[in-house]
């Protein structure tokens, strides 16, 4: 007798239950204790949770718990393909601006491609020495063999934290503007800050081809978008009350509240979650990896795979390299706002 053969047959369900009886073998439990003649007697302390399994030992019409997860994977396999007809053309500009991006940031010679990155940095910073370690440093990769890598990575980081910007600060506009907005985006924020970085790629897995970028990259813009949208909200919504008030006494339009006011008052918020997003961009461009994204993140699997501890350390070093010049560079540009706004 199962544990929760009483609750079915409370119930009135016994019936039921023998309709759906299996003609399966019995497992080895049940038939040592068929063997035995008799039913091994349960505790109080072995009683099972009531889970779908436990139920479905007491009652074979029961569904178990893998029937639920077949039931999803049924389910989303019946829509794959309506899902990719609406998909695939939205996304596709995606991989066009991926594979141009590292297409021009590879075929570009080191003479080019070095020098632009530095005026770049020096034009955000105004820091000679920050300048100075980011040259030291990209010379580093390169004379290690690890400047291809590093471009390519490089790549993927300004193509999705240019798009997550695009999309996420606007989002932010509309939900510091819209109260209604707000409680309906932050659960779905929540859970994409939640979800463990390998679940992102499984759905993704079966909509798009593994050899195109547009895999990975919604993958990346899926993680990293959430704080340059949160934090955006936050700095609009924490600007004082009476700067509006002294917009509204002026005669400020909406539009002219939030480009001339709200904006520039919140921009050190903003840029805070742009120094987020890009760090976590780089820590799924590493993941990413696992679905064909190039960069350093392929070292790191191969060293995983291969047993290559020397190859594996390098690209993490590697890693490590890029993401202190990211988070120097964006907290650099973040001090200047902020001291611009001071004066």
């Amino acid at each position: 007798m199962a544990t929760y053969d009483f609750l079915f047959s409370s119930l009135g369900l016994t019936e039921w239950c023998a309709e759906g009886k299996s003609d399966a073998p019995m497992s080895m439990a049940a038939l040592l204790n068929k063997s035995k003649g008799t039913e091994a007697e349960q505790s109080l302390w072995d009683v099972p949770f009531p889970s779908m399994d436990a139920l479905n030992d007491s009652c074979a019409a029961f569904p178990q718990s893998r029937e639920l997860t077949q039931g999803l994977e049924q389910g989303f396999l019946a829509v794959k393909d309506n899902l990719s007809i609406v998909l695939d053309p939205i996304t596709q500009p995606l991989s066009w601006a991926l594979d141009g991006t590292l297409y021009g940031m590879i075929t570009t010679p080191w003479w080019i491609v070095i020098p632009i990155l530095l005026a770049v940095v020096l034009l955000v910073t105004k820091s000679w020495k920050l300048v100075g370690f980011v040259a030291g440093s990209l010379c580093l990769l390169a004379f290690i063999d690890y400047y291809i890598y590093a471009m390519q990575t490089l790549a993927i980081i300004f193509v999705c934290a240019f798009i997550c910007v695009l999309l996420g600060v606007p989002i932010g506009i509309a939900m510091s503007r819209n109260n209604m907005m707000q409680r309906l985006t932050i659960p779905v924020l929540d859970m994409l800050q939640t979800l463990p970085p390998f679940v992102y790629l499984i759905p993704l897995i079966f909509l798009f081809s593994v050899t195109e970028s547009k895999l990975y990259g919604i993958a990346i813009i899926l993680y990293a978008i959430v704080p340059v949208i949160r934090m955006t909200n936050l700095g609009i919504r924490l600007v004082d009350p009476d700067v509006i008030e002294a917009a509204n006494a002026f005669g400020m339009t909406s539009r002219q509240k939030l480009y001339k006011v709200q904006i520039p008052l919140a921009l050190p918020n903003i840029m805070a979650g742009v120094n987020q997003t890009i760090m976590m961009s780089l820590a799924m461009v590493v993941i990413a990896s696992l679905v064909s994204a190039p960069g350093l993140g392929v070292l790191v699997l191969q060293g995983i795979r291969n047993l290559e501890l020397g190859v594996g350390l390098v690209a993490g070093l590697g890693i490590v390299i890029l993401a202190v010049i990211l988070d120097r560079v964006t907290k650099a540009s973040l001090a200047r706002i902020n001291a611009s706004q001071k004066q």
